[in-house]
């Protein structure tokens, strides 16, 4: 079993719409793992059934008991972040700003403060339109450890890929270089760039490699939108050829894919395209490097 994570630089590049497509062409041979759980929109392409939900419990946060609290004020003083205003006559925890670092119920002189377990959103394991299994997940309002239950996600996929004998776990991954990125690369075999021939589209394209690098894994690249601007397109390829990255493919920009989403489908379900052709001929590619 073999994990392939599409990853970006930035927003926007037509990541996860390329994920969905490679997703729907996996079909029975893959497990799909959607680790962008600040922003987990891949659902809307797949259509999974939520037919399991867990909560999911990360870090601590402070809770006042107010039959004990006595409103000497000593954990407003020492909390460092402001998170606990008085509200009606009443210490109050503000969810928000809480760190939960605990050191106003270290000090608390009548014990009246609690660290508790923090529920910052839930996971889920989904049937989708393809029949394979997906697992999936929403981060809270506000929550952190993103980079956690990005780990739970991917943990969950390996193991129901290695019970159905799955060929491949098809990793989803957050933009940027965050937290929740490097949980997604953890454990990768193959990653696919998605970049778009823009200055801030190439400069985020090599700030994210040079994550990836740090973890040596195998790379390529998908150019999407490439023909926006042939200028940056060939900076791109040149940046490509200097650091032994795969260039899969260059997709040139097609009103197409929006139609596809409006429709709640992937490309390569909608219709006859010439995008749908590379894709296609991305994802057979990439089952073979990777």
């Amino acid at each position: 079993m073999k994990e392939i994570v599409v990853i970006s630089g930035k927003g926007g590049t037509g990541k996860t719409s390329i994920t969905a497509s490679f997703a729907y062409l996996g079909g029975g041979e893959i497990v799909v793992a959607d680790c962008d759980v600040d922003a987990a929109d891949l659902h809307l392409l797949l259509e999974p059934d939520f037919k399991t939900a867990e909560d999911f419990y990360s870090g601590v946060i402070a809770k006042i008991d107010q039959d004990a609290c006595t409103k000497c004020g000593k954990c407003a003083e020492v909390c460092r972040f402001g998170a606990i205003p008085v509200i009606d006559g009443q210490y109050v925890v503000q969810p928000l700003d809480c760190e939960g670092c605990g050191y106003c119920a270290r000090i608390c002189p009548t014990e009246a403060i609690a660290m508790n377990l923090q529920n910052v959103g839930e996971w889920y394991i989904s049937t989708i339109k393809t029949g394979s299994s997906m697992v999936h997940a929403r981060l809270g309002i506000g929550a952190e450890n993103s980079g956690k239950l990005v780990a739970k996600v991917k943990n969950e996929a390996k193991n129901i890929a290695e019970e159905q004998d799955r060929k491949y776990v098809l990793v989803d991954g957050s933009p940027g270089i965050g937290c929740p990125v490097v949980s997604s690369l953890s454990g990768a075999n193959f990653v696919v760039l998605v970049t778009e021939p823009t200055v801030s589209g190439i400069h985020d394209l090599k700030r994210v490699y040079e994550l990836v690098k740090k973890f040596g894994i195998k790379t390529g690249c998908i150019i999407n939108k490439a023909d926006l601007n042939n200028t940056v397109e060939k900076e791109i390829l040149q940046f490509l050829s200097e650091n032994d990255i795969n260039h899969i493919a260059s997709l040139p920009y097609d009103e197409t894919f929006t139609e596809a989403m409006t429709n709640g489908q992937t490309i390569v379900e909608f219709g006859e395209s010439r995008v749908k052709n590379l894709i296609e001929q991305s994802w057979d590619k990439i089952k073979d490097i990777a």
